[in-house]
């Protein structure tokens, strides 16, 4: 922690310890004071902070000035939940703010005390159980479209390729072929779907991600729209095998790549595949203990998403591509959750879009038949 007047080093231990950012603003609203987690939150250094105004480093009609507004307008102490902090070089944090009113400040006038406490980790948890319960609703309906709806399609497939056959001019035959390619299509987003209602197995064994993600990569290259893309890959080379499905990871990718490529078509850019150790909000056990994490990172340089449709981008039909089906990203997101993992969309630094993907590292995934390998124990949280 960094001040201005002299304070005891007990008192500077004890706030840098505390898990929730603390600052102590002046009556002019420079700050006084901040500890670590402050600094992290506001990605800057304790000795940077000092003097500084808080407009300058959360923008000037943030919700955290008008609570300080308040405070000192009431005297009274306001709590806000729900309140973002974006970040030059960070993701977004989630947080609930408390503001109170600081006095003895030796000329009376009173300061402010802001405590700002993280609460990104228990807001995405919050929203993987929502997907969760999303998902389990999506088979239920899959199943009974399946029922519904894939037998009528066999007959109709069926009398379109008798028509076909039998018409004489080419326009009937046209039409009938129309039909027969429009019933498969159905078909196959039926079958899409069955994968939310299946519980199909795993197929784990050791996968080395950077030569499955290398793979990809070449296959997507070849697709035209892949011409004014850059691809730079940044790997942590001290990342080993993990378990997982070969086949399913690599449909994955192929996706969240070409998702991204897609974004960068008309204008072009670079697209950073990016891997490494998750220092923090690592996944969790059944046990409640953070494991070995590992994040894969799709940043593109495209027009980026915007926040009122992000919650929605993994909603089975929910496209903002012409003629896109809507279900890739759902899809992909219940393979990483059955691998036991997490799937987050957000915008990059420079206002892109950026795609994380969580994978344990040595821990058993969410499997329903076959049983996953284990990597060797003794790497480190």
């Amino acid at each position: 922690m960094t001040e201005h007047d002299d304070r005891s080093p007990e008192l500077h231990d004890v706030l840098d310890a505390i898990l929730d950012g603390v600052i102590a603003l002046s009556p002019h609203g420079e700050i006084r004071w901040l500890n670590e987690q402050a600094s992290q939150l506001l990605d800057i250094s304790p000795e940077a902070g000092v003097g500084q105004g808080l407009a300058p480093l959360l923008g000037k009609s943030h919700v955290v000035l008008n609570l300080i507004a308040a405070v000192q307008r009431t005297g009274g102490p306001i709590v806000e939940d729900e309140v973002s902090l974006s970040r030059p070089f960070g993701r977004t944090r989630i947080v609930s703010v408390s503001v109170s009113p600081l006095f003895n400040q030796g000329n009376g006038e009173p300061g402010t005390v802001v405590v700002l406490r993280d609460r990104t980790a228990f807001a995405d948890l919050l929203d993987e159980a929502a997907q969760r319960d999303r998902l389990a609703s999506y088979g239920q309906i899959a199943a009974g479209i399946a029922h519904e709806v894939k037998n009528p399609l066999g007959g109709i497939r069926g009398a379109a390729e008798l028509l076909e056959r039998r018409v004489d001019d080419e326009r009937g035959r046209k039409t009938a072929q129309l039909i027969v390619r429009e019933v498969d299509r159905i078909a196959g987003l039926v079958d899409e779907l069955m994968v939310f209602a299946k519980g199909e197995a795993l197929d784990c064994d050791f996968v080395n991600l950077h030569r499955l993600l290398d793979e990809v990569v070449e296959l997507v290259q070849i697709d035209s729209a892949a011409q004014g893309v850059v691809f730079e890959r940044v790997y942590d080379p001290s990342i080993p095998e993990i378990p997982g499905d070969t086949d399913r990871l690599k449909q994955i990718f192929l996706n969240l790549i070409q998702n991204a490529v897609q974004a960068m078509e008309k204008e072009g850019g670079k697209l950073t595949l990016t891997t490494g150790m998750a220092l923090e909000n690592r996944l969790k056990g059944e046990d409640g203990r953070p494991r070995p994490t590992v994040v894969i990172c799709f940043e593109d340089e495209g027009p980026g998403i915007s926040p009122s449709i992000q919650h929605q981008l993994s909603t089975p039909f929910f496209t903002t591509k012409v003629n896109g089906t809507g279900l890739g990203l759902a899809v992909s997101r219940h393979w990483i959750t059955r691998h036991g993992g997490r799937l987050r969309i957000d915008a990059s630094h420079d206002g892109g879009g950026r795609v994380r993907v969580k994978l344990p590292l040595h821990s058993e995934p969410n499997t329903t038949g076959k049983t996953s390998k284990t990597p060797e124990e003794g790497i480190g949280e």
